[in-house]
C-alpha cells in the first residue's frame, strides 16, 4: 500500500518477478499478474483482513502510520 495512492482502495503485491495490484473491496486482481497459487493465497488473506486493509487504506491517505496485519498461517 502506498501513501496518497489513487482510488479504488488497493494494495500492491510482489512475488519473485511478478507484481499485482489487488482491489480490496472487490477482492480481485485489477492489474499485473500473479501465479495461480499466489493469487489464491492473496485472495484468501484479503478476505480475512478486508476491514483492516480498508482501515489502513484510509490511514495511508491521511499520511498516518499503518497497522500491522497478520500473515496467513
Amino acid at each position: 500500500m502506498f501513501y496518497r495512492d489513487h482510488n479504488p482502495p488497493h494494495f500492491h503485491t510482489f512475488y519473485a518477478d511478478f507484481e499485482g495490484i489487488f482491489d480490496i473491496e472487490k477482492n480481485e486482481l485489477i492489474g499485473g499478474e500473479l501465479p495461480p497459487r499466489v493469487l489464491g493465497i492473496v485472495t484468501e488473506w484479503t478476505a480475512l483482513h478486508q476491514d483492516e486493509l480498508l482501515e489502513n487504506w484510509e490511514k495511508a491517505r491521511q499520511q498516518e502510520s499503518l497497522k500491522t496485519i497478520a500473515p496467513l498461517v
